[in-house]
């Protein structure tokens, strides 16, 4: 689970370029929820991941994985928690080493390190069984670089290592957005997929408000750093991306910013 409690973060205080990134965000998570975020650029989305892996610590508040306060505690540490895919293809895997090199780091994220070398035979068995889950066949392709992978067979590789340890937190960081259609539609339902089969519980940031409404059983929107909506599973069954924007301008009184990708 996930608790975020009366979270506060400024950036540049007492400057003139003094900005509220985050304005007392509430927010818990039970296990197995699949919370997507919407909101327009700047309204601390992306603070609000960084916060929760542990990028930035909050000013004011706390937050609980699993009912423990990581709240001080650092990135480094509070990752044996947390699998994180971001935006970007190049993130989150080492291009010069092999799939399996990538993999067997991933593995060992959240066990106890040893000196044993390379990979077992029982190992590779297993990361072939998981790869094959991707239908990419890359099962059969070990020993490549991953920089000479596709953006989306990388992207795949990237979700499929921040889950198969089966995080206690899943964060995804506009995971799609830097993909062409097909394979953004590829990726996201191999999230579906993978977050259903884990039962995962999962934050997911997104300018794409029809996929916030196709994946997951929770919705929020973000502005100015603060949650303005919040929708449960029964809501958002029936939300649609016009119902979206016209809350939006219920609340705030003007129109949301038509900016890259809110109404892609």
């Amino acid at each position: 689970m996930l608790q975020l409690n009366r979270i506060h973060k400024v950036f540049n205080e007492g400057t003139p370029d003094e900005k509220i990134a985050l304005d007392d965000i509430q927010l818990t998570m039970k296990p197995g929820d699949f919370v997507t975020v919407i909101g327009s650029n700047g309204a601390g989305k992306s603070t609000l991941m960084n916060i929760v892996s542990g990028v930035l610590l909050p000013d004011v508040g706390n937050v609980l994985i699993d009912d423990q306060d990581v709240s001080r505690v650092s990135e480094y540490k509070r990752s044996k928690l947390i699998g994180r895919v971001f935006q970007d293809p190049m993130a989150g895997t080492a291009p010069s080493m092999t799939i399996e090199e990538n993999l067997a780091m991933a593995y060992s994220r959240n066990r106890t390190r040893t000196f044993r070398i390379g990979v077992t035979k029982k190992r590779k068995e297993f990361f072939k069984e998981v790869l094959e889950t991707l239908h990419l066949g890359l099962e059969n392709r070990l020993n490549a670089k991953v920089g000479m992978l596709s953006g989306g067979e990388r992207q795949a590789l990237s979700l499929l290592m921040a889950t198969f340890t089966e995080p206690s937190i899943l964060l995804l960081d506009e995971h799609t957005a830097a993909l062409d259609p097909a394979r953004a539609d590829l990726i996201t339902n191999l999230t579906k997929e993978i977050v259903e089969k884990y039962h995962l519980t999962t934050l997911m940031v997104t300018h794409n408000m029809q996929q916030a409404l196709d994946l997951g059983n929770r919705l929020i929107m973000m502005d100015k750093g603060q949650i303005i909506l919040e929708v449960n599973e029964d809501e958002k069954k029936h939300l649609t991306v016009e119902g979206l924007l016209n809350e939006f301008q219920r609340i705030r009184g003007s129109k949301l910013a038509s900016d890259r990708a809110l109404l892609s």
